[in-house]
């Protein structure tokens, strides 16, 4: 055997164990950090499960049948939700490693084509985090999709039961932590019991004020610095909860049989029915692990819950309940029955029949799987949806109230947005009007490069006819910027730019389309008019081959350093003004940097809807006055992208819908 290949298997081998070994230790350490963040409200709800379910009609009697049927429907509701149907089904339906409801409704937008987002393009699709699976559809899932993509009606109504799903989320989101703080500072009325309910509300609101200070951290830290104070909390309940069990009543081991589900629900009669209600508390918090499933990873977020999180949760609730069988007297009745039972519920069935959808179309799966997946956890869903109705008319009224706040603003904002897209399709400036204009469009071309925003992704908007007949003359570079979401979590910053040309090239007129993901923050903090000039540079310079180098005398002079083509941008700073590596120019790209000397202007078109005199009232309210009050307090495009306030133009036009 050759010593030298004998040695490179060996290093071979070391240096795949430590690949091994370092991908398992952050793996290990993202699972410690999801610990913080994710399961905040699924360790807490023990502290009010059990006290919220007794509080209702359900009276705990001497057999202690009541208390065994709870703990079974909490076990296995515990399980089959919160393990066998998030754990080890929906965690794989990820979108690039994001998680959450629009993660399901953007697979199912690309697979399916079921969105309705305007300015959507086929070169969309040749982003690398668009990528789709090569496998062959089924005859089933072609069958389906073809079905879902004739109806537009369809697209419309899977936006609403989306946004029905992430209100509820929201809802919940706003009144869970509150419950969650309430709970824990009011177990310090057992041991100070002078302590007024007023106190209790005092503090929780400064502990919730400094919980909320703290998220600008940024998750990785936020994650550190509360993993161990979950961690000690789960070992802690979970030791107490063996104690329990051990100390008062060893036989509650067996509540664990489903047979007392039933024998709850049929002894109990409605009461049982409505104490589902509380019961389904003790999932809050579930749908966390499939939404921050961006800032961690599945293995990571499955190996904390199955590992840790599960086991701990589930012996502290049997030990609660072995505590509880011998002190009946022990369970307080208290306004906790204000906690959203029904935003919980519901998020969970958005998101279950969105996965039954995903299981088709995008996992290729038979139909008989998906209808399986969707009648056993959709019936149980639909069960405690159905409890919790009952506790509507006494306060879970406020988290309906909350989401159907936030359903009217979204759909009015949606509605407004698509149709002001709609008025910009029909209005857009012809192209033959535009090259019957000649080289010069008809106006002085002054100095500059003039940056003209618009939401169309083809042709020329209206605005810029409107700003020509008002004023004559415009930038010797004319950009039409459209900035878009496209049906991804992210877009990679190298695929953010797609550059082409408007018109002939004696216009000098280009179309720049910046992408963004659903998650990406609008917001560039780069250098956005340097980047812009460099990529306008890089379209030039590879657009069409050019006879010999390419360098010119001019070239040889100019203080201007273009980039060769293909080849990578090195950016050096001298002064404000931008300098590229390469000594090889073409005359366009130094009318460019000509240009971006001169300065660079933006033009914003603002666009003010009206609904028309013969729409509904309904209508009327909707754009004349919510969709106008949005318009005027959301933040504008100039300070998403950090536009200087002494280059700013802007073009006003109505329209009507």
């Amino acid at each position: 055997m050759n010593p030298t290949s004998s040695l490179e298997s060996i290093e071979q081998g070391i240096s795949q164990q430590r690949i091994k070994h370092a991908s398992c230790s952050a793996v290990l350490t993202l699972a410690y950090q999801s610990l913080g963040v994710v399961y905040g409200d699924l360790s807490t709800s023990p502290l009010y499960v059990y006290k919220t379910t007794f509080s209702e009609k359900l009276r705990l009697q001497e057999d202690d049948e009541e208390i065994y049927g709870v703990l079974s429907f909490i076990f296995w509701t515990f399980t089959l939700v919160a393990l066998f149907k998030y754990i080890f089904v929906v965690l794989s339906a990820h979108d690039n490693g994001e998680g959450g409801t629009f993660a399901l409704y953007s697979l199912l937008c690309r697979h399916a084509k079921l969105g309705i987002l305007p300015n959507q393009q086929p070169t969309d699709e040749k982003l690398s985090s668009y990528a789709i699976e090569e496998s062959e559809d089924t005859a089933q899932s072609s069958a389906l999709k073809l079905l879902l993509e004739k109806h537009a009606k369809f697209h419309k109504g899977l936006l609403i039961f989306v946004l029905i799903g992430t209100c509820m989320a929201i809802g919940d989101g706003v009144l869970t932590p509150a419950i969650s703080v309430l709970s824990a500072v009011s177990g310090v009325r057992l041991k100070i019991t002078g302590l007024h309910e007023n106190y209790v509300v005092v503090v929780s609101c400064i502990i919730l004020v400094v919980l909320f200070s703290l998220q600008h951290h940024g998750t990785h830290r936020v994650a550190f610095m509360f993993a161990p104070v979950v961690t000690a909390w789960l070992l802690c309940i979970s030791s107490i909860g063996i104690y329990n069990i051990v100390q008062w009543n060893p036989r509650i081991i067996c509540a664990l049989s489903p047979v007392y589900m039933f024998k709850l629900l049929w002894n109990t009669g409605m009461a049982g029915f409505v104490s589902l209600g509380g019961i389904v508390l003790s999932i809050t918090g579930v749908e966390t692990m499939f939404a921050d499933l961006g800032h961690f990873s599945a293995r990571s977020i499955k190996i904390a819950f199955s590992f840790l999180v599960y086991p701990c949760l589930v012996l502290a609730y049997m030990g609660e309940a072995a505590f509880l069988s011998r002190h009946h007297e022990d369970i307080q009745r208290s306004f906790y029955k204000a906690i959203p039972g029904l935003a919980v519920t519901t998020v969970m069935f958005v998101t279950t029949c969105l996965m039954a959808m995903v299981i088709i179309i995008v996992g290729k799966k038979r139909i008989i799987t998906a209808i399986s997946f969707l009648l056993f956890f959709g019936s149980i869903e639909l069960l405690y949806i159905s409890a919790c109705l009952f506790k509507v008319p006494e306060s879970g009224w406020i988290p309906l109230v909350l989401s159907s706040i936030l359903m009217i603003i979204m759909y009015v904002w949606n509605y407004g947005t698509l149709k002001e897209h709609q008025f910009d399709m029909e209005n857009k400036v012809s192209m033959e009007r535009i090259v019957s204009l000649g080289p010069s469009l008809g106006m002085v071309r002054v100095p500059g490069i003039g940056l003209l925003y618009t939401n169309l992704a083809t042709g020329v908007p209206a605005v810029f006819g409107h700003f020509v007949t008002n004023l004559p003359a415009f930038h010797q570079i004319l950009v039409l910027v459209c900035v878009k979401s496209v049906h991804v979590p992210h877009v990679r910053k190298e695929e953010r730019f797609l550059v082409g040309r408007v018109g002939s090239k004696e216009y000098s007129m280009f179309r720049c389309i910046v992408r963004y993901g659903y998650k990406d923050l609008q917001q560039e903090n780069y250098d956005f008019e340097d980047t812009l000039v460099s990529e306008l540079i890089k379209f030039t310079e590879t657009e069409e081959p050019e006879i010999g180098n390419g360098i010119t005398e001019e070239a040889g002079t100019s203080k201007y350093i273009v980039e060769c083509p293909k080849r990578e941008a090195k950016k050096l700073a001298e002064g404000d003004l931008c300098i590229f590596e390469s000594t090889h120019l073409r005359n366009e790209s130094l009318e460019i940097l000509r240009a971006r000397e001169s300065g660079i202007a933006y033009i914003f078109g603002h666009s003010y809807a009206q609904a028309k005199k013969s729409s509904s009232i309904l209508k009327k309210f909707g754009i004349n006055i919510l969709y106008a009050f949005l318009s005027k307090n959301c933040r504008e495009a100039n300070v998403v992208l950090n536009v200087p306030h002494t280059s700013l133009l802007e073009v006003g036009m109505v329209y009507c819908v």
